[in-house]
């Protein structure tokens, strides 16, 4: 694809275009960066990746291979109205915004080949985890462009559009919960005088390792935390604090509130 444009600038936006840049999918001239108002952010993108701030939008529209979009999903509907004068016919719509139809896309934006992905922010480093659900107008020719550039930035999974909402709230928030369970290790570790850099490197290897054995054993997580859960032990006395406080039906809440949050976004 010769032209690309992000409508829209926020973290999503950059993580992938840190991630293509870095992993040279898709060249930084071919990148072009607009959003509502905040000329800031547009200046440190360019800055930072090389890419190109749109000026002239009817100018970069009318010629975009592809448009990408990347705003927040309260401000979704403004923009493809803004977008939709300029875009050619045979234009494809990539949409990282959640909760967002592809119907509700087209309605707007004509029936175009759209795609929509969930990644998430590690998609910076090349390690997204993405669901993508595709119109029937995307072409198989298509299809396998879109896959190589999200491949280039992590796991891609093909999956039906209604699926979204789940691949949503578990790894496209993915990240916000662990990060916030590495917060609980920093809280719980200090209080016994443990050095925030000391639980912070234990933490991360702890479950980069865990990740890692998941990936490369085939065995099933019940079985691998069995076999680090001796009877009457630490890990034991670990594991029972955590039925005692629900855990499992925490992480289940979580994963319903965040899929309801965006079967309610699609429906606004």
């Amino acid at each position: 694809m010769q032209t690309i444009v992000f409508a829209g600038a926020g973290s999503m936006a950059e993580a992938i275009i840190q991630g293509w840049v870095k992993e040279g999918v898709v060249v930084p001239p071919a990148i072009h960066v607009m959003n509502k108002s905040n000329e800031e952010k547009l200046a440190k993108l360019a800055n930072s990746y090389g890419v190109q701030v749109v000026s002239d939008r009817r100018a970069i529209l009318t010629k975009a291979d592809c448009v990408i979009l990347a705003m927040k999903p309260k401000d979704v509907m403004a923009g493809m109205n803004d977008l939709a004068p300029y875009l050619r016919e045979d234009t494809a719509v990539l949409s990282v915004v959640a909760g967002t139809s592809i119907e509700t896309i087209q309605s707007v934006l004509g029936n175009r080949p759209v795609v929509r992905v969930m990644p998430n922010t590690s998609a910076t480093i090349g390690m997204s985890a993405s669901g993508m659900a595709f119109s029937e107008e995307v072409s198989d020719e298509l299809k396998a462009t879109f896959k190589k550039m999200l491949e280039a930035i992590g796991l891609v999974i093909e999956v039906k559009e209604e699926e979204l909402h789940a691949i949503t709230a578990l790894s496209g928030s993915g990240p916000a919960y662990l990060y916030y369970l590495v917060e609980a290790f920093e809280q719980a570790g200090m209080k016994y005088g443990l050095e925030q850099g000391t639980i912070r490197s234990l933490a991360v290897q702890t479950i980069a390792g865990a990740a890692e054995m998941l990936k490369q054993s085939n065995e099933e997580p019940t079985e691998l935390r069995r076999k680090v859960t001796s009877p009457g032990g630490t890990t034991a006395a670990g594991i029972q604090a955590l039925e005692n406080h629900h855990f499992k039906q925490a992480i289940e809440a979580c994963i319903d509130e965040a899929t309801k949050r965006s079967i309610e976004l699609a429906a606004e």
